[in-house]
């Protein structure tokens, strides 16, 4: 089994895709371990607020396997990919990290770029990993999180609650 963490966004119907889809993730590979559900502005384009989070799953799947079970959740909840990369979505999910694994795989490029450079990845991975070393610095996610430019990005955590299990509340 791999350990992979994934990032999972949504700015269309927020609370039903991020819903379906960890649903989906669930039905695929169980035990799901799940951060807290931010709001963040959009990032690249003008768009409405995006609900993102962090879900860590442990899988048998290669890397050509898994992004093609996680496009297909994606396609089943109306991802369209003909627009512009940097547009509104009803969901996205990337492969931020898989295992130990550093280089390009099937066309996915890990780890992720995004994970040290954007707070809507960061911080749910440092809330859910933080005693884990990112794969190429080396640093754990807490350290890289506690040093992070909190200005640079707008994000808050959001009421959210899956399957009866409250995943985040609302800072007051």
């Amino acid at each position: 089994m791999t350990e992979v963490y994934l990032s999972l966004g949504s700015n269309i119907d927020r609370y039903r895709h991020i819903s379906a889809a960890l649903d989906a993730l669930a039905g695929q590979f169980g035990e799901l371990t799940i951060s807290s559900v931010f709001e963040s502005e959009a990032v690249g384009f003008d768009g409405s607020h995006f609900f993102n989070l962090v879900v860590g799953v442990d899988t048998t799947l290669s890397v050509a396997g898994l992004s093609d079970v996680l496009k297909g959740i994606e396609d089943d909840n109306g991802r369209r990919r003909s627009g512009p990369k940097f547009s509104s979505r009803t969901l996205d999910i990337d492969i931020l990290t898989y295992g130990d694994f550093v280089g390009e795989e099937a066309g996915v490029k890990l780890p992720r770029g995004e994970l040290t450079k954007n707070a809507f990845v960061l911080w749910p991975m440092a809330e859910i990993a933080p005693g884990h070393q990112h794969p190429v610095s080396g640093r754990t996610y807490a350290e890289l999180w506690a040093d992070y430019d909190k200005s640079r990005q707008k994000l808050w955590p959001v009421d959210f609650v899956w399957q009866g299990r409250t995943l985040s509340h609302a800072s007051s």
